[in-house]
């Protein structure tokens, strides 16, 4: 695998981490019909008038995309360039004396991964998701999977970046990607469903250790829970396998905890939710990091 696509990997990897931290702040400055109901113009434009916030906001995470979409067709186009060279380098020895086999001049380090494809196939679906949210003026259940479908982009970039791939092996570490993401996934619930604010108080949830309240409050119980599940898992990991990336997520996880106290105790102000996330996307990339 060349430096080249290893860096090309990288950069994608880098503008879908920015596209998560900026769709976020799309949704905490309320600024998702930005745009109105079109798409993949703008209210109608190729270039809209951007006087209005929100509308400003909404384009500049639809520049992003676009540029994160470049980055990504641009990649999985690489991947197969350097595949088929691959292929063309490898010495025929079908000829050669019976029993005689010469070792072929490239070698699977020489060949990108699927991550590349894998994460042109989540683009796709990205994309999809983006309209789809859009159209139907952001319903919560469509702006999770597009979170989702983000996260499992920027991970498929990384393993791409890496050369590697995460492999049944790393059993602990599947299991710590899965809480991750799960956590993830129910912070997004937590935010859309307007659940942020039904816990007060921290750690526990309105002075109880098992509220007895409505559903939203269960909900935003749960993605806690899964927090602090996340925290004592990793930690445990990390103090088995000693590793350095595994210690760096242990040390995001309680920056992440942190993160959520403060916001929860100053009555969720709107910068200390946008950090929320950019750490929470930060935990998920240092997991596939550990993993990978």
């Amino acid at each position: 695998m060349t430096r080249r696509f290893a860096r090309l990997a990288w950069a994608a990897a880098a503008c879908t981490y920015l596209l998560i931290v900026l769709g976020a702040i799309v949704r905490i400055t309320g600024s998702g019909m930005g745009c109105g109901d079109h798409w993949p113009l703008c209210n109608g434009r190729l270039l809209p008038p951007l006087g209005d916030l929100g509308t400003l906001i909404e384009w500049n995470h639809r520049l992003a995309a676009a540029l994160v979409s470049i980055l990504v067709v641009a990649l999985a186009g690489s991947a197969w360039w350097l595949r088929r060279d691959a292929r063309s380098a490898t010495p025929d020895v079908s000829n050669g004396p019976i029993g005689h086999r010469l070792r072929p001049l490239a070698t699977a380090r020489d060949r990108p991964g699927v991550g590349a494809y894998v994460a042109l196939a989540l683009l796709l679906v990205q994309v999809g998701l983006g309209a789809v949210t859009v159209k139907l003026a952001l319903p919560p259940w469509t702006v999770i999977l597009h979170l989702g479908t983000a996260m499992l982009l920027l991970a498929a970039l990384i393993v791409a970046a890496q050369g590697s791939r995460l492999t049944p092996g790393l059993r602990p570490g599947l299991v710590a990607l899965a809480l991750g993401f799960a956590t993830v996934l129910f912070g997004a619930l937590t935010a859309n469903l307007g659940a942020a604010s039904a816990c007060l108080g921290f750690p526990l949830c309105n002075g109880q250790l098992a509220p007895d309240g409505n559903s939203l409050q269960h909900v935003h119980w749960t993605h806690r829970l899964l927090a602090y599940t996340l925290f004592a898992y990793t930690l445990w990991w990390a103090a088995r396998t000693r590793g350095r990336w595994a210690w760096g997520v242990v040390a995001l996880v309680l920056l992440q905890i942190a993160v959520g106290a403060v916001m929860v105790l100053l009555a969720l102000p709107p910068p200390v939710q946008a950090a929320h996330v950019a750490v929470g996307a930060a935990v998920w990339a240092a997991l596939v990091l550990a993993v990978a």
